[in-house]
């Protein structure tokens, strides 16, 4: 049991609402996720919530009042809740409540209730325990359904029935598999088999809701064991239809492929077992999304999925699009590394020419780690000595990028000679034509035809103005 001492010395906060409450003569218990938290062991997270009997937006102004000017106090009379930012923590109060549900709607009628009530109302039994703050019975543990039992089994359970919890909450279905996942718990039974009859409430649940939960179980530890969660239930073909499609296996004449859903998850969590970058992450997910659509049998080569890089990337912003994931520079960056993953490897061949090393370090600029550490977590073979062969590779090609990069510099690439110098050189208003110099030149350096300087890239520039009868203005 958590020892309310060491939990107070590490919330100082927490005695002095037990002390606020006393003088307003209203009880209050912290509950939820810092007192499950603290039970675990773990670093426990720095929002408090604060259920009150009686108002919780009383209790937060006097706090407010209490603490000074340094604490900014929210209040939402609608709900009936506060909240204080203080210190780098977020302190949310809300009165003890009852909730009931439309079956149309994930917005509650709310009432005055007793803490049995509010505890009733919460989503799994690990988040229904309470402490209480009060002075006369400070400390006092209120775990009304076995929670901390549930903790220490590993277990995710609702509190009341499984079916009428999700139902009045369907956002409850997803946050279960995310702390399953999270937290590396089973989910008991009943309460899975709920979520499999009830996931079709989904449907009234925000596309951003959702995404918010499946981000979150791609940033676990192991996000592989959500996505089977997911999967398992039926849930993933709801919201994410092309991923759950990867599963399955095809033998023709004794040829079978591997699962791509399965492989797709051992990328994902070898990608997970070295960056916390959620678009990398999603990077993983995706590499290999095409692969259904581009799936082919022939006799000789067996099965082949050619193109599915490029049609993965062009993917991308439907995917995020309809996800609600968003569409600027995290897009950009998923939709390169999906339609780059396969060209490391391309690059093993020792008669592959500095011009092909160049092109790719041009095309990835900053991105080239990312890209690396996404090839490396797609090898996933379970013959050792082809893992060690794909490793070598990798350290070749490695080898020769670094030796292109520092001969030629092609990170962060910059033209040596911009639009606006040939514009202004040649006398020329925006046009095709500037383009067309540009290009030129820039093949060229990509090619080794010219160093990547400015002094080569002007008289080449020269070179080609000239070659299509442009000269430079007259300065006269």
């Amino acid at each position: 049991m958590v020892k309310y001492n060491e939990l107070s010395e590490k919330y100082p906060i927490l005695p002095r609402i037990g002390a606020l409450a006393d003088q307003l003569g209203v009880d209050a218990y912290v509950i939820g996720g810092l007192v499950r938290d603290a039970l675990m062991g773990r670093d426990a997270k720095k929002d408090v919530d604060v259920v009150v009997i009686g108002s919780g937006i009383q209790l937060a102004t006097a706090l407010k009042d209490d603490l000074g000017k340094k604490a900014k106090l929210t209040v939402y009379k609608n709900f009936g809740t506060a909240a204080i930012h203080w210190e780098g923590q977020e302190i949310e109060f809300v009165g003890a409540r009852k909730e009931s549900y439309r079956k149309d709607s994930r917005k509650p009628l709310v009432e005055d209730g007793s803490l049995q009530d509010d505890q009733n109302r919460r989503d799994f039994t690990i988040n229904a325990m309470a402490i209480a703050l009060n002075r006369h019975k400070e400390g006092q543990w209120l775990d009304p359904f076995g929670g901390a039992d549930d903790l220490k089994n590993g277990l995710i359970r609702t509190p009341l029935d499984p079916e009428q919890t999700f139902s009045d909450d369907p956002l409850r279905i997803m946050r279960a598999i995310r702390f399953a996942s999270q937290l590396n718990f089973d989910i008991e039974a009943a309460t899975f088999q709920a979520i499999v009859q009830m996931k079709d409430r989904l449907s009234i649940v925000s596309q951003e809701r959702i995404t918010d939960e499946l981000n979150k179980i791609i940033l676990s530890r192991k996000p592989s064991y959500g996505f089977k969660l997911l999967f398992s239930s039926g849930i993933l073909e709801m919201i994410f239809p092309e991923m759950s499609r990867l599963q399955g296996v095809k033998t023709i004449r004794g040829k079978s492929h591997k699962d791509n859903f399965y492989h797709t998850l051992q990328v994902l969590d070898n990608t997970a077992d070295n960056t916390q970058n959620l678009w990398l992450r999603w990077a993983a997910i995706l590499h290999d999304i095409a692969k259904p659509a581009t799936q082919r049998f022939h006799e000789k080569a067996g099965w082949t999925f050619h193109g599915h890089e490029d049609l993965g990337a062009k993917w991308v912003p439907g995917i995020f699009r309809r996800l609600k994931l968003p569409m600027n520079e995290p897009m950009k960056y998923v939709q390169k590394l999906v339609k780059l993953h396969l060209r490391p490897i391309s690059l093993v061949d020792d008669g592959v020419t500095d011009s092909a090393v160049r092109r790719l370090l041009y095309e990835t600029g900053e991105d080239i780690e990312d890209l690396m550490l996404l090839c490396r977590a797609d090898i996933t073979s379970k013959n050792n000595d082809k893992v060690r062969k794909y490793l070598s590779n990798f350290l070749k090609v490695e080898k020769k990028m670094e030796e292109v990069e520092q001969k030629d510099q092609m990170r962060n690439f910059k033209l040596p000679v911009t639009g606006e110098d040939i514009m202004s050189v040649f006398g020329l208003e925006p046009s095709r034509i500037v383009g067309e110099i540009k290009n030129e030149i820039r093949e060229a350096i990509l090619e080794g035809d010219i160093p990547n300087e400015r002094e080569p890239a002007v008289a080449l520039m020269m070179k080609i103005a000239a070659q299509k009868g442009i000269h430079p203005k007259s300065t006269e």
